[in-house]
């Protein structure tokens, strides 16, 4: 009865995830291009980062099971235990930063095109990895981060571009963005880790509980300091209608899924998903946004997917077979 249920969390938590990466693409960018009202994508961030923050509240509720066991824990672990919850500053703010580069490469990249640059993540985590907490890769794994590079660097020389895309679209900048969220969310997800692994009595929920508590006054800082103007003469939630509170409430399912994924399925499978989800990208984009598929594209497309499954089964073994790990959407 356990393998059964463990079985169907697995393929739940994964389709879930497929389905999350690919949509989450293609609708960041077509909110950037449909016609109407342009929401501020800082406050997009900031109320991503509230709808988080609840959920894992509610989630954390569920593993106290008591109203008092859950305030004991949230002041124990949050209030009282101050030192570790400020350790916990420094990605939050990376997050916040990270997330804001997505919608500003959203602004300038095809779907397709996004999504599979965004695969950079993996190499920024990798190398970190090895920096940070000095882990071994494998030659297999060596191989396919220069293959995923490769196929990125034919990807953008590829030239393709949305028929729709805005006026003023600059794919120099898309890519610049993307790849400064990928540096970040490589270095984020690694200091997270650090974290995680340095205290085994905190689960993922009331860490991602710290980083809401503690990302909040950030972003919000962040947005009245970069969108000040646009917010004081149209308000924080100008622009908003039911597709962007759908966008807000799907980029924070975004870190929730991966900590599922990372529970309940393995690395080569979770490799699939990404693989999967580039592919649903890409025919999204061609059926939405009027995008053309080239040569260049394809190829290098098809060798970021091929360098997903290296990595994924060139995997060092670990002295540990279990440990907590952290990545961000």
């Amino acid at each position: 009865m356990e393998r059964s249920t463990a079985k169907s969390l697995k393929f739940i938590s994964l389709v879930t995830l497929t389905l999350q990466n690919a949509v989450l693409g293609v609708s960041m960018r077509y909110s950037r291009t449909r016609f109407g009202p342009m929401f501020i994508s800082s406050t997009a961030v900031v109320m991503s980062e509230v709808v988080k923050l609840f959920t894992c509240l509610f989630l954390v509720y569920r593993e106290q099971k008591s109203l008092g066991l859950w305030k004991n824990a949230l002041y124990s672990t949050v209030i009282a235990n101050k030192w570790d919850t400020l350790k916990v500053c420094v990605p939050s703010f990376v997050y916040i930063v990270q997330n804001n580069l997505l919608y500003v490469s959203a602004s300038h990249l095809d779907a397709a095109t996004y999504q599979v640059t965004y695969q950079l993540k993996i190499l920024t985590t990798a190398l970190l990895s090895v920096l940070m907490l000095g882990k071994k890769l494998s030659s297999k794994q060596w191989i396919s981060l220069v293959v995923l590079l490769t196929g990125v660097v034919m990807v953008q020389l590829s030239g393709s571009e949305s028929k729709s895309g805005p006026p003023g679209q600059n794919r120099l900048v898309g890519f610049s963005a993307a790849l400064g969220a990928c540096v970040l969310s490589g270095f984020a997800g690694v200091y997270f880790e650090m974290i995680l692994k340095g205290s085994n009595d905190v689960s993922v929920w009331m860490r991602n509980v710290q980083l809401s508590f503690l990302s909040l006054p950030l972003g919000l800082m962040t947005a009245l300091a970069s969108d000040w103007s646009s917010i004081n003469a149209s308000g924080w939630f100008y622009g908003y209608d039911v597709f962007v509170w759908y966008l807000v409430v799907l980029q924070a399912a975004g870190g929730l899924i991966v900590a599922l994924v990372v529970k309940y399925a393995d690395n080569i499978l979770k490799g699939f998903a990404t693989s999967l989800a580039i592919v649903i990208s890409c025919v999204c984009s061609v059926y939405f946004f009027a995008f053309e598929i080239t040569v260049g594209f394809l190829l290098g497309s098809a060798l970021v997917i091929v360098s997903i499954f290296l990595y994924s089964t060139g995997a060092v073994p670990q002295g540990q077979s279990k440990t907590k790990k952290a990545e961000t959407v």
